[in-house]
């Protein structure tokens, strides 16, 4: 919206500078952040005036995890609507509306609509159950579809979404890639990416402090996709218009930080699952789009190692009947040995900034 006062610059020459995505950006970011910080406060007092607290698993569901966590259980839910709330108004503020934009927004909406049924449920039932997963599995497909098939109708992305470019790689490997296969692979990232963040999102501070630095990554691949001359010299795919996911991304970051503010620990507020399914949708479209969505195997290599840990330990009791970890996701092993909370999520951020590095990299390793 504000990005229009470019056009004004005659009247006004420093309004110049809302043509550069780069500045936008900032203030997107910048704004999404003044958002947390104004909102923060009201909405966890409403949250505790409302009893939407966190429903904790038994100890005869997580055994000494539960009393680990005990602490937690008067803490506040569905701060995800903070995260939400600042991103998409940020983005609506700053970016120019294109189809990239405007599918981004749709899936993280829809997602956090998603997640905020589940939480819902789980704070009026007082329990930790809420969407069944095949339901919860059924809504994020239909997403997943109804995305994908704008992208595929509308003129100005209908011939770049059929590309497939994988990292290390300097030509798409697919162009066009076949319907048959683009449905599911693009289900399987967006259903991978939000269902892996929404297992990460076990502890203070640790899934969203992971989702800033990919958001961040994303955010310099999404500027260089959109930008010609940087895409030719890296060897990646050009996409008009995506530069404008810049300031999707810038928004998440600074939306992020605002609720890491909160979510420090000892926890003012959890994310549940209108932020963590959400937050997964976001990254995967915008991976998609960008055409770096097998790089994010790379720059969400921590989101990788949670989901991971749990396929590995359901496979291993159901083969074995013996457990590989003392809890999964893999964090709560951690706990388990006798990690510090705050001791897990520092390392782990410390792997989510070495892995976006990694990921970094791709962009010249062709």
């Amino acid at each position: 919206m504000l990005s229009y006062l470019a056009e004004l610059e005659n009247f006004f020459g420093p309004f110049r500078m809302f043509r550069y995505i780069t500045f936008r950006g900032l203030l997107a970011a910048g704004t999404a952040l003044a958002i947390g910080f104004v909102l923060g406060p009201w909405m966890i007092r409403k949250l505790k005036e409302l009893s939407f607290r966190q429903s904790l698993r038994t100890e005869s569901e997580v055994g000494r995890l539960a009393d680990l966590h005990l602490k937690k259980k008067d803490t506040p839910t569905m701060g995800g609507v903070l995260i939400v709330a600042g991103v998409v108004i940020s983005t609506l503020l700053w970016a120019k509306p294109n189809v990239w934009v405007l599918v981004a927004l749709a899936v993280f909406v829809a997602l956090a609509v998603v997640g905020f049924a589940d939480d819902y449920l789980k704070v009026t039932r007082r329990n930790s159950k809420g969407v069944s997963g095949k339901r919860k599995l059924f809504w994020q497909a239909l997403i997943a579809v109804c995305a994908l098939t704008a992208l595929l109708l509308h003129p100005e992305s209908a011939v770049k979404a059929r590309e497939l470019w994988v990292p290390f790689v300097k030509e798409a490997v697919m162009t066009p890639a076949p319907l048959w296969f683009l449905f599911p692979f693009f289900g399987l990232v967006l259903v991978g990416s939000s269902n892996a963040i929404n297992l990460t999102d076990g502890i203070d501070g640790l899934a969203i402090g992971c989702t800033i630095t990919v958001a961040l990554v994303y955010a310099i691949m999404a500027y260089a996709a959109g930008n010609v001359i940087i895409a030719d010299y890296l060897f990646i795919s050009y996409v008009p218009g995506t530069g404008e996911l810049s300031i999707v991304c810038g928004a998440l970051v600074g939306a992020g930080l605002a609720f890491l503010w909160y979510n420090a620990h000892p926890a003012e507020v959890f994310m549940g699952d209108t932020g963590s399914l959400a937050l997964g949708g976001i990254v995967a479209v915008v991976a998609f789009m960008v055409h770096q969505p097998l790089t994010l195997i790379i720059v969400g290599g921590i989101f990788v190692m949670e989901a991971v840990s749990v396929i590995v330990q359901v496979l291993s009791v159901k083969s074995r009947g013996r457990r590989v970890f003392r809890m999964a996701p893999i964090h709560h092993h951690f706990e388990l040995k006798g990690w510090f909370e705050t001791k897990v999520v520092m390392r782990f951020w410390i792997l989510s900034l070495v892995f976006a590095i990694i990921g970094l990299g791709t962009l010249r390793l062709r």
